[in-house]
């Protein structure tokens, strides 16, 4: 039976990565991977993280499990810095990084008799290979007009059509994947109505929180959705927000009537239990020693202020240059880690092929792992292919 498998494609994003690897130039470039570098390209890790691994060494008495629900500390602390107050009033349960708490999300929509979930376009790759694994229609809703570079709100809306009472919208909450295009407030309550007209639960996945333009300005849309809809299904990420990327620290939030909140919460252990049965520990109880620390939450905030800052100034600069046709001044406008530009197959191939320069086929960008060093050498070969 298993010498009967067929070989799957590979992934689109490790396929990059793996090509990169292999390129032996030595002054190639990886926009391909969405990782956070800093002036020398390394990926650092943060003071307040070593701080506290340090507390959790001396003082951590056991490795035994932490319960099905997970860190419930680490869930208030997460909640609360998303959410705010509100947070007070939903179900949570820790998951195996962002990933597995859409999963879990998914499968608790199916669950609830979900059909579909809308997927508004371009979108992160990996969504609707998840939202298929939990045995889930994804129905394609125009979201963004690359070559323009602007939110389509009509036509986003316009697909809520397609979707039925119960069904879903996966929301990027801030910092969008692939296109660093976040709505307004005024959009998100446009949403909210819609929403709340079709009966469609929205489904938020936040990923990128602080990358943008601040903690809290970031989910202050997200925020004013959530007031406003009965029912919600929020995937929270902390890998980028704290740079522990292979730590897989996610948690799932539920929004939902007070009596519904029992059998959401033996719904989520149950999918768990049959999944991975118990949380991982350590990235979670990192993330948990910062927020409960002033000292450390403190120092936390200000370096991701300077990776905000970098990220910014890096947008500025790619912002200033005039590659031809591209409309490279809207970057600045955009927000967090990416932007996706109006490249063909061709362009990008010969991108990566002449100049040793690796996006994705998308002509998705990872603006934050672009060096300040590399901008003119990546520009000028933009001119080239543009």
């Amino acid at each position: 039976m298993i010498e009967t498998l067929p070989l799957k494609a590979p992934d689109p994003l490790l396929k990059i990565i793996k090509m990169f690897r292999e390129d032996p130039r030595t002054d190639k470039i990886d926009l391909g991977v969405g990782v956070y570098k800093d002036a020398s390209g390394a990926t650092p890790v943060m003071r307040a993280v070593k701080d506290a691994e340090a507390l959790l060494l001396a003082q951590q008495k056991t490795k035994t499990y932490v319960g099905q629900q997970g860190d419930v500390d680490f869930l208030r602390l997460i909640g609360q810095l998303a959410f705010g107050e509100m947070a007070r009033d939903f179900v949570s349960i820790q998951a195996v990084g962002g990933t597995g708490a859409l999963r879990l999300g998914a499968d608790l929509l199916r669950e609830s008799g979900a059909k579909r979930i809308v997927l508004p376009q371009p979108c992160w790759p990996n969504h609707p290979s998840i939202v298929r694994a939990a045995r889930l229609e994804p129905v394609d809703a125009p979201f963004f007009n690359i070559a323009e570079q602007r939110i389509d709100m009509d036509a986003l809306i316009g697909a809520f059509d397609q979707a039925e009472r119960g069904d879903a919208v996966i929301l990027q909450a801030c910092c969008h994947n692939p296109l660093g295009a976040d709505f307004s407030i005024d959009q998100w309550k446009a949403l909210a109505d819609a929403l709340n007209a079709r009966g469609l639960i929205p489904f938020l996945d936040l990923a990128y929180q602080g990358f943008g333009d601040g903690i809290d300005e970031d989910v202050a849309g997200a925020r004013v959705l959530l007031e406003r809809v009965p029912e919600a299904v929020i995937a929270v990420s902390g890998a980028k927000s704290f740079g522990i990327y292979r730590e897989r620290v996610g948690a799932l939030f539920v929004k939902t009537a007070e009596t519904s909140r029992p059998a959401v919460m033996s719904n989520l252990a149950a999918i768990a239990r049959a999944n991975y049965s118990m949380p991982p520990d350590h990235g979670a109880a990192i993330v948990r020693e910062v927020l409960s620390d002033a000292a450390l939450r403190a120092s936390w905030r200000e370096e991701l202020d300077h990776i905000r800052a970098h990220i910014k100034r890096t947008r500025a600069q790619l912002a200033a240059e005039r590659v031809n046709s591209l409309p490279m001044h809207l970057i600045a406008l955009q927000k967090g880690m990416f932007s996706t530009l109006p490249l063909n197959g061709n362009q990008i191939n010969v991108l990566r092929e002449t100049h040793g320069i690796y996006m994705t086929d998308a002509a998705r960008i990872n603006v934050a792992g672009l060096r300040e060093a590399d901008i003119p050498r990546f520009v000028e070969a933009l001119r080239a292919v543009a």
